[in-house]
């Protein structure tokens, strides 16, 4: 009898949903044990965020509040909590890659354990994560003066964006993780995050852009998702930058979430 069998108190039906249920919090625990005894994981999901934070407040906070009339932490803070989530995206996709490349996915794949509760593990723990993040962020960004003006069921909606957004890039992460077999491609992917803090409103006000670059900094995904978090903390739209942080997220995962299941399920039975 395996050992999640014997802790489960299941040896058959692996199939069914209650075992995908049981299986997918078991393995839930496994990945966030792990990632909390890594300690890159731990930088990039917690330290450097709230180290980000405190440098751009410090570095570029004033100047932006005297362009614009504006505390800059409410669009810092978001977007710090945005670079948290996708930078701990990339790396779980490093360590999915090691666990391939070690045949644990290959053991787990033997074993009396629900296909599906592999990947489920993964998007509820990224979830976990992401909101354990934002949560750091946000507790970094009240000691500076962050502060939600707009009620509770707003800044509920507040920590669930970054969880969506996260999500979906998780998932581009996972399909690129699962078929190569070089953590520095997954890696290399952080030079897309970065583009996408350094060119969207949330660094500097979009007025501060050239003028033929606005369109592309207005409607890239991390700009839609800091204005919409903005907007859920302090004041601005809502409705267009949440909906265009939706159709962002779903397009993501329309397009990786197959490629990505068929490379774990590839992945799994090497």
């Amino acid at each position: 009898m395996s050992l999640l069998a014997a802790r489960t108190g299941d040896t058959a039906g692996e199939t069914s949903p209650a075992a995908l249920i049981r299986h997918t919090l078991i393995q839930t625990q496994r990945l966030l044990l792990r990632w909390a005894r890594n300690p890159i994981t731990l930088f990039e999901t917690l330290l450097i965020p709230c180290l980000l934070l405190i440098m751009l407040d410090i570095v570029v906070g004033g100047q932006i509040e005297r362009f614009t009339g504006e505390d800059a932490l409410y669009g810092s803070v978001p977007m710090v909590a945005l670079v948290g989530a996708l930078s701990g995206a990339v790396a779980g996709g490093v360590l999915l890659g090691r666990e391939r490349d070690a045949g644990l996915l290959a053991r787990f794949w033997v074993l009396p354990v629900h296909r599906a509760s592999g990947l489920a593990s993964r998007i509820l723990a990224e979830g976990c994560r992401i909101l354990l993040g934002t949560l750091a962020v946000l507790i970094v960004g009240f000691l500076l003066g962050f502060r939600f003006h707009q009620g509770p069921l707003a800044a509920l909606a507040f920590f669930f964006v970054p969880v969506i957004f996260g999500l979906a890039f998780a998932t581009i992460v996972t399909a690129v993780a699962v078929y190569t077999a070089k953590a520095s491609l997954v890696e290399g992917i952080t030079i897309l995050t970065s583009l996408m803090m350094f060119f969207s409103t949330g660094f500097v006000p979009l007025v501060a852009f050239p003028t033929w670059i606005q369109p592309v900094v207005r409607n890239q995904p991390m700009s839609v998702a800091v204005d919409a978090m903005r907007g859920l903390a302090d004041q601005g739209p809502i409705a267009r930058p949440l909906t265009m942080t939706l159709l962002w997220s779903a397009g993501a995962v329309l397009l990786f979430a197959i490629p990505a299941t068929i490379g774990f399920r590839r992945a799994s039975r090497r």
